[in-house]
């Protein structure tokens, strides 16, 4: 349950990562939009730039496993400062995932887990509800906020870029017209 939850959507939303800055570079080039300057790029003055925002997508799906018991994830330790740097973090991550055992993850969905951030706060939780009230929104904040840096800056992203990985899940003949 706990793995279902997490590990598949990971999965899918940093493959859509990945194609939205893909889809990034080449606009750049196409647009005289430097890598360093959609790099740096934020939504505001106290926001982390794209780079922070991939990396901590990234980060926010290698954390939730190894909180439940997953081993062996790569370590991320400073920000990218090129597309190439970006892609690859988020295919370490991607391969990672890959590895992750369901029935580590899954064993207790009520144990406690605990964490506690650089500023001091501790939380404790149980695994069911770390994975809902922390993990999932965390995960998908950074996701959305790397996203809209590159929509803010132009590139030509919309919701299927978000959300392509839906399609297979498409009735047939239902899908609208242009």
């Amino acid at each position: 349950m706990l793995y279902d939850m997490t590990v598949p959507a990971y999965i899918n939303g940093l493959r859509a990562l990945s194609a939205q800055l893909a889809k990034a570079l080449v606009w750049g080039a196409d647009n005289d939009v430097g890598e360093l300057q959609l790099v740096v790029s934020r939504l505001a003055p106290d926001m982390f730039p794209l780079a922070a925002q991939i990396r901590s997508s990234c980060l926010q799906a290698i954390q939730p496993p190894t909180r439940l018991g997953a081993t062996g994830a790569p370590t991320l330790t400073d920000d990218a400062t090129d597309f190439a740097g970006l892609q690859a973090q988020i295919a370490s991550t991607l391969a990672w995932l890959d590895t992750v055992d369901a029935a580590t993850m899954d064993a207790d969905p009520d144990r406690p887990v605990s964490f506690d951030l650089p500023n001091g706060m501790i939380f404790d939780m149980t695994a069911r509800t770390y994975v809902r009230d922390w993990a999932q929104p965390q995960f998908y904040f950074h996701l959305v906020a790397a996203y809209s840096i590159l929509r803010h800056m132009g590139v030509p992203l919309g919701k299927a870029d978000y959300v392509g990985y839906i399609t297979p899940y498409l009735r047939a003949g239902t899908a609208p017209v242009a």
